[in-house]
């Protein structure tokens, strides 16, 4: 889903992703995912400008959150973290009961560096009520060791917070973010669930990139006139990478050779 988001606007930012949670929600989304920095805004001028829209991990605005959630609905929401002496570029998974893991994006992308502390982690693995759920953030997923990491890890599903700039395409392609996703999640059967800004930021024209990708790799869903893209997907058992009749996408793996 990608509802509207104010640079620096923490509290209505907070209201508008309660929304939007609670009206996918309401649809029958059972893992709903909102964009990078969904709670803070993007475009910072400076770290202390950051600070100032940033939530330390036990904000009480969580709970408001979490209250938008039916039982059994897991949402993942960017946000900026602060902590006495860094700031990071953090997603919250949360359920209605209780807040699962809070993951700090590793791989920072341009000014990014100047704000935020890296992550010490290439994504996390959280067992949720939708599955194992691999979470990484936008540009982590350039690198296609984290999804394939996650997937031998057990991640059945990839959520996928990102804040993708608009870039130049040949006409009719897709977005290069969205080809790499698709790759990724065709490489380690990976259904992966993509939630990108819409509109423009300080000047930055943002790509609108979210999908709903199948283990196949193939675009499930794109965003409708609600903003959200939303799919019912058949996700395999834990584990069951096979190709029949006769392939094995994990098991004809030969990592001595790479």
């Amino acid at each position: 889903m990608s509802p509207e988001v104010v640079l620096g606007d923490v509290d209505g930012n907070v209201e508008r992703v309660a929304e939007a949670i609670a009206s996918a929600a309401a649809r029958g989304a059972s893992l709903i995912v909102a964009p990078e920095l969904a709670l803070s805004g993007y475009v910072f001028a400076d770290a202390a400008e950051a600070r100032s829209a940033a939530l330390g991990r036990h904000d009480e605005r969580f709970a408001q959150l979490r209250a938008a959630l039916p039982v059994g609905v897991t949402a993942v929401v960017g946000y900026a973290e602060a902590t006495p002496d860094a700031l990071f570029n953090t997603a919250v998974v949360f359920t209605r009961l209780r807040v699962l893991e809070h993951y700090r994006k590793a791989h920072l992308w341009g000014i990014e560096r100047a704000i935020f502390g890296p992550g010490t982690s290439a994504g996390v693995v959280v067992e949720t009520a939708v599955g194992s759920l691999g979470v990484a953030i936008c540009y982590d997923n350039e690198f296609p060791e984290v999804p394939r990491r996650l997937a031998l890890a057990g991640a059945e599903v990839l959520a996928l917070p990102v804040n993708w700039p608009v870039v130049s395409r040949p006409p009719d392609e897709h977005p290069p973010e969205i080809i790499q996703a698709m790759a990724a999640a065709r490489s380690s059967r990976l259904a992966t669930v993509v939630a990108d800004r819409r509109g423009e930021e300080r000047g930055v024209a943002w790509t609108a990139g979210s999908a709903v990708i199948d283990g196949d790799g193939w675009i499930a869903a794109h965003p409708d006139a609600s903003h959200s893209a939303i799919a019912d997907l058949v996700i395999p058992t834990r584990g069951d990478k096979r190709l029949p009749p006769h392939n094995d996408l994990f098991a004809d793996r030969r990592p001595e050779l790479y």
